[in-house]
């Protein structure tokens, strides 16, 4: 493919400037068009980028046929009607994490991509950072052997986004569950090849940020009374592999960290490794010492939200696969949509994939 694959973009606020340099980089794709409802930012933000086709009508993209991409950047619950309206007017999708809250919902992207022969593919741009790249490839090579249990957290001390795309269920789907969790997960599970999970025990509440005063920490402004989303929660995974993971996340906690503390632990049957250290650990068992190494020496990438991008134009123009397949994040969603749903019920639940 010769071409230059031309992108319009869904939502031009928040996380859409952060795949603007991608697109500006890519040798294969230029940024034609931007929609958003808010039409008194569209005019100042094609100015900036030199973006001349501009509208607050999403259909108007979709049925340009000289639009090749569709970069879906909204609040969670509009990612899957957006997507597939998109897929069926024959576009190639890039969406921001989740895919969509509901597992239900993801496999309806995934009918309508089949039925488009285009690619869709998650935002989850911690898989593109060197460090990741640099652990998937070692992991890959079999260093841990075969990985029966894992430790993923990401936590935050007190910074809760305020914006109602992210504390209004209505909206979002869910609180730090689906808007960290997300990260921490398609990454863990990424490095461990992807298992199928089959049942999980979790809790999804608010112990923190319903108190009367609560502050978000971030410009210490108080937390609005229509928050209606968890603050925390905490999982125990089981895979049809018999691995196990154990996941924590949240956004308000008592807790030593500045800023975000994401960190995971993998534990394989020939040795151990940790995110982001890329520290792996083994014991020598011939010489009774225990061993260690640190990856030094990482892939050359932009910034993860924009190498994101790059990779997608090029999978495009190469025919390959999507670089995050949405059956991947179908996992992660099954599993985050589990937790809630064991929240309810108060006991471990099934996961039917």
């Amino acid at each position: 493919m010769s071409k230059i694959l031309k992108v319009g973009i869904v939502g031009v606020g928040g996380i859409s400037n952060t795949h603007l340099p991608g697109w500006k980089a890519s040798p294969h794709a230029e940024i034609v068009a931007g929609c958003d409802l808010r039409e008194d930012i569209l005019p100042d933000w094609g100015k900036d980028h030199d973006v001349k086709k501009l509208t607050s009508n999403p259909s108007d993209l979709f049925n340009d046929p000289d639009i090749d991409i569709i970069d879906v950047c909204v609040p969670n619950m509009y990612h899957a009607p957006l997507s597939i309206a998109a897929l069926e007017a024959g576009k190639h999708v890039i969406c921001e994490k989740p895919l969509a809250p509901k597992p239900s919902d993801i496999q309806k992207m995934i009918d309508a991509r089949n039925k488009s022969g285009k690619l869709l593919m998650t935002a989850q741009h911690f898989r593109f950072q060197g460090n990741s790249k640099a652990m998937k490839a070692e992991i890959d090579q079999g260093t841990l052997g075969d990985i029966y249990h894992a430790r993923s957290w990401m936590l935050r001390r007190w910074a809760i986004p305020t914006g109602s795309g992210f504390i209004l269920k209505k909206n979002s789907g869910g609180g730090p569950c689906i808007d960290i969790g997300v990260h921490i997960l398609d990454l863990t599970l990424w490095f461990m090849g992807n298992p199928n999970p089959v049942a999980v025990s979790g809790v999804a509440a608010a112990p923190l940020a319903k108190q009367d005063g609560s502050f978000t920490g971030w410009g210490h402004s108080e937390i609005p009374k229509e928050f209606d989303v968890e603050d925390y929660a905490a999982a125990f995974v089981r895979f049809e592999n018999g691995a196990t993971l154990v996941l924590e996340v949240s956004w308000l906690m008592h807790h030593r960290t500045t800023g975000e503390d994401m960190q995971m632990w993998l534990y394989g049957t020939k040795a151990g490794c940790h995110w982001p250290k890329c520290e792996f650990l083994w014991d020598d068992k011939e010489n009774k010492s225990f061993e260690e190494k640190e990856l030094k020496n990482f892939p050359e990438t932009l910034e993860a939200h924009a190498q994101e991008c790059v990779e997608f134009a090029q999978a495009i123009v190469d025919g390959a696969p999507s670089p995050v397949p949405p059956e991947q994040s179908k996992q992660v969603m099954s599993i985050l949509d589990g937790i809630y749903q064991s929240q309810s019920a108060g006991k471990e639940v099934r996961i039917d994939q």
